[in-house]
């Protein structure tokens, strides 16, 4: 009792002394990002206050500048250069020079890279969501959420767990090498490449660049030519927090430009990590194949958002409206498709609808407005497009936000919110990728009805099904072909940064985040050693050393049975022949066959 009475107190004194240690603030530096030159305090000089009137069509690949604007106000904002093919590979020739140095480096000084950056996010969320917002036209609430949020968690959970999934993992031997050792360990794969969207500039960079460089490798990322001028001011950070844990130069960069320096990226590193079209996916995979490099790719979604008759209509109305607005419904994982019970379809649309026509569009940083404006050049042309093809079919526009005082030169980067009902799938809306402000609703009658029609999709990454009964969702949403599924919530796995995020069919394949997505920065390697070495050593049975002895064959079926048997009689059996054979002189099969 007095031993027992003894570890209860050791348990108790060690508990206070962890919750004492919590309470010690951790001794991280602080960095210093000049920030002078992005920061807009309204004096900017004629050069580069002017607006921005860009050509129309596809940029020519012959450009050597990637000319850069706020999309909310068409204001200019630099330009950076255009990498050739020999400048990309020179800067991943010196990011593996640096990587050598760096896969020597401890989990420790990793996790303090991490710290650093973590304090200097949360110091400056508001600098850094103001640059997202003038280079993509988000607004700063959006921002905050998909740029600093997704951030902040996924460099704590590898703060938390990273170290973990990269040491050696054990795994069964097997009954034929029990007296083996069996382990997996994770090793950098050297240098990776990422070439990432423009929707989140902040979260697309460091997403990657965690992941890789917490798993011992260097990173070369080219940024979107839509998001340069946020990209390089991001790296600015990820430079000053390398340079204050005594990283060597060069491990992390960050390269502009167009197709010719994504292609040159491709053929030059040890993997490739895209995020983008399908189209583009299929190019990255064409020029991966020649080096045989490996390749995750995550292309999109057209998300299926399903609400049964059995929920609280008002409390899904609200998630649904976000699933389709946030940033302007420019989401890799944003909802695309709306499936509603039709017993509840009325109330549904009637509350969505109320919700839509109070949202106002407009310049993020120039006024209150609940949505922004859409980054690419002529996107709200395609948008119009695909409404008016489903208003041709027979669909109709029940409700719209408004907008907010755009500039002249601005207007054609706004796209009102829009609900849109009596969809059906032969309307393009119903089955390409929008990437907009655009709900379509569509009302269903059988749980089996609305897992053939979420499936009816060339995309397949990510699902948010709602119903008053978790049982019945969780069984729709496992009969759905995607990468991520939500249960009574929207894109709430990719705040659980344990999870890995991916689809299928068009949408890619691969996975980043997670466990999955940090050892896929690794060359996994399995390796098997002596468990009770020099006492017992792997040692050729007699029958089977060369030359094959006549019973070499009886020997092997003896022993087969002996391991893998269903009964245990059996087994015994075999194990006496195996031990007859072993003691057995033999005649080797080559010297038989000569006589």
């Amino acid at each position: 009792m007095a031993f027992l009475f003894s570890l209860i107190v050791l348990a108790f004194a060690y508990a206070i002394c962890r919750f004492l240690l919590m309470l010690i603030p951790p001794n991280v530096p602080s960095i210093d990002v000049d920030a002078s030159d992005v920061l807009d305090d309204g004096n900017q000089t004629p050069d580069n206050s002017f607006i921005y009137i860009p050509p129309r069509g596809r940029t020519p690949q012959s450009e050597t500048k990637v000319q850069c604007y706020e999309p909310a106000t068409m204001k200019y904002l630099g330009y950076f250069p255009a990498l050739s093919r020999a400048e990309v590979e020179e800067r991943v020739a010196q990011a593996r020079k640096a990587q050598k140095v760096w896969a020597k480096s401890s989990f420790k000084q990793r996790r303090q890279f991490l710290r650093i950056l973590l304090k200097y996010i949360i110091e400056h969320q508001e600098l850094i969501c103001e640059i997202s917002s003038r280079d993509t036209g988000k607004t700063m609430v959006d921002a905050s959420l998909g740029e600093i949020m997704t951030t902040c968690e996924k460099i704590t959970w590898l703060l938390s767990e990273g170290e973990k999934w990269l040491k050696p993992e054990y795994r069964s031997s097997g009954r034929s090498m029990i007296h083996k050792k069996a382990k997996v360990e994770f090793h950098p794969l050297g240098v990776v490449g990422a070439i990432v969207s423009w929707n989140y500039p902040f979260h697309n960079i460091f997403n990657p660049m965690l992941a890789a460089v917490f798993s011992g490798n260097g990173i070369v990322i080219k940024v979107s030519e839509n998001a340069s001028w946020s990209g390089c001011f991001y790296f600015r950070i990820i430079q000053a927090a390398l340079a204050a844990v005594g990283a060597p130069e060069n491990l992390v960069d960050v390269i502009t430009g167009f197709a010719e320096t994504g292609e040159a990226l491709v053929s030059s590193v040890d993997k490739i990590i895209f995020v983008g079209s399908p189209g583009v996916g299929r190019m990255i995979m064409r020029n991966a194949s020649k080096t045989l490099t490996p390749v995750t790719l995550e292309l999109g979604g057209k998300d299926a958002f399903i609400v049964c008759d059995d929920v609280d209509v008002p409390h899904v109305a609200q998630i649904a409206v976000r699933a389709a607005l946030q940033s302007s419904g420019q989401n890799c994982a944003g909802a695309e498709r709306f499936y509603v019970h039709k017993d509840i379809y009325a109330s549904f649309v009637s509350q969505v609808a109320k919700i839509v026509k109070s949202v106002s569009a407009g310049p993020p940083l120039a006024g209150k407005y609940d949505m922004g404006a859409l980054c690419l050049l002529e996107h709200s042309e395609k948008l119009q497009n695909l409404v008016n093809d489903a208003l041709d079919k027979g669909a109709e526009i029940l409700a719209r936000g408004s907008f907010g005082h755009l500039s002249e030169g601005a207007v054609d980067q706004y796209f009102p919110p829009t609900v849109i009902v009596n969809v059906n799938h032969t309307m393009k809306l119903m089955q390409e990728e929008a990437f907009g402000p655009i709900m379509p609703i569509m009302k269903f009658d059988t749980d089996e009805e609305v897992v053939k029609l979420a499936n009816d999709s060339r995309y397949g990454l990510g699902c948010a099904v709602f119903s008053g009964s978790q049982h019945r969702a969780r069984e729709i949403a496992s009969q759905i072909q995607c990468g991520v599924a939500a249960i009574n919530d929207f894109a709430s796995n990719y705040m659980c940064q344990s999870l890995p995020f991916g689809g299928v069919k068009d949408s890619g394949f691969g996975r980043f985040a997670g466990v999955e997505g940090l050892r896929a920065c690794c060359l996994v390697k399995s390796v098997v050693e002596d468990r009770w070495w020099p006492y017992i050593k792997t040692k050729i049975p007699k029958p089977i050393q060369y030359p094959v002895a006549e019973n070499g064959f009886e020997f092997q079926e003896s022993l087969v049975e002996a391991l893998y048997g269903l009964n245990i009689w059996d087994r015994l059996r075999a194990l006496v022949n195996v031990l007859k054979v072993l003691t057995e002189q033999n005649t080797p099969v080559s010297s038989r066959r000569n006589d």
